[in-house]
């Protein structure tokens, strides 16, 4: 009996890494020429989160945003040069709200001197917003991520309103820029569920959500209306919880947001809009285990989306910079 469990258990193990390795990638690519780098890069994490749990809601987004954008290599990290002065971060779904570049810049410092030129910044933004699920969500959501992206050269503001949804979405162009990529209408109420964390800045939903007719409950509204200016602009633009039952914690609190309308997008009350959507809500509401499963899954299946590989990418020295 021993013999058999020990038998199944390899041939589980097994099964398992071939189903993480997608368009090239695999778990524990790094394990013979930087097998330090995903330590380093969870101390790091760790590091930035017990001192700013809501950094950690950066990092997951940072995943999206990047790997929405040119596909998962890093190229919502470049910084703004002379020959491009308008790079992904500068754009408007991302600045000055997207967070965690320093985080990823001491990842990528431990690593380089660990060990140079081998691990790309597209895979520790992975691994960080790998790593940042598990941290707040109490170690509930656990997964492998697989590895092997190189880091792109092209990076333009003007993409990211072009294919990130924003807060205002409704749900056929929501279904439609998740297919755009691959993900099924599933993966993205799943991946929704990462508004369980993070805040917001007022001019994403009082608009929208307060300055006109919405199904906001009239709780919530009055406590944004306290919080957040009545027209409210760049110069005083607030930052409030989009969670305020467990802000700093990645679990289905967000899906029963969604059940009582105390959620703050109209791209998240529009999961109930279409009965496929609304029984998906419902059933993530109900079973926390199984969406936690469910968010490590679609996580690694986003995290795949139009990866760079030979001649496409490089291994940046910098994350900010191309070599």
């Amino acid at each position: 009996m021993a013999t058999s469990s020990l038998t199944f258990g390899v041939i589980l193990s097994c099964a398992l890494l071939l189903a993480t390795a997608t368009h090239g990638l695999q778990v524990g690519y790094y394990k013979k020429t930087c097998p330090s780098a995903e330590v380093l890069v969870r101390a790091a994490v760790k590091k930035a989160l017990l001192a700013n749990p809501g950094v950690g809601a950066g990092l997951i987004r940072m995943l999206f945003h990047d790997c929405f954008v040119e596909g998962c290599d890093a190229s919502v990290l470049l910084d703004p040069t002379q020959e491009n002065p308008q790079p992904e971060k500068l754009g408007r779904p991302n600045n000055p709200s997207l967070r965690g570049y320093e985080v990823i810049d001491a990842a990528k410092s431990a690593v380089e001197k660990a060990c140079p030129g081998t691990v790309s910044c597209a895979d520790i933004v992975a691994f960080a917003g790998r790593d940042a699920s598990y941290l707040l969500s109490n170690s509930k959501v656990s997964f492998h991520m697989p590895a092997g992206r190189l880091d792109g050269r092209k990076s333009l503001a003007s993409e990211t309103g072009v294919f990130l949804p924003g807060p205002s979405s409704n749900l056929s162009s929501l279904v439609s820029a998740f297919a755009g990529k691959g993900l099924s209408a599933e993966d993205m109420v799943v991946l929704s569920g990462a508004h369980s964390i993070g805040r917001s800045h007022c001019t994403s939903f009082v608009q929208t959500r307060l300055s006109a007719p919405s199904d906001i409950a009239a709780s919530l509204a009055t406590l944004l209306r306290k919080q957040c200016p009545a027209n409210p602009t760049t110069a005083n633009d607030a930052v409030v919880s989009q969670d305020v039952v467990s802000p700093d914690v990645l679990d289905n609190q967000f899906y029963k947001n969604v059940l009582a309308h105390n959620v703050l997008f109209t791209s998240d009350a529009v999961l109930l809009s279409a009965p496929n959507t609304a029984r998906m809500v419902r059933a993530n509401a109900r079973f926390a285990g199984s969406w936690e499963k469910k968010f490590a899954k679609a996580m690694v299946k986003m995290a795949a989306i139009g990866v760079k590989t030979g001649r496409d990418g490089e291994i940046r020295k910098n994350c900010r910079l191309v070599n």
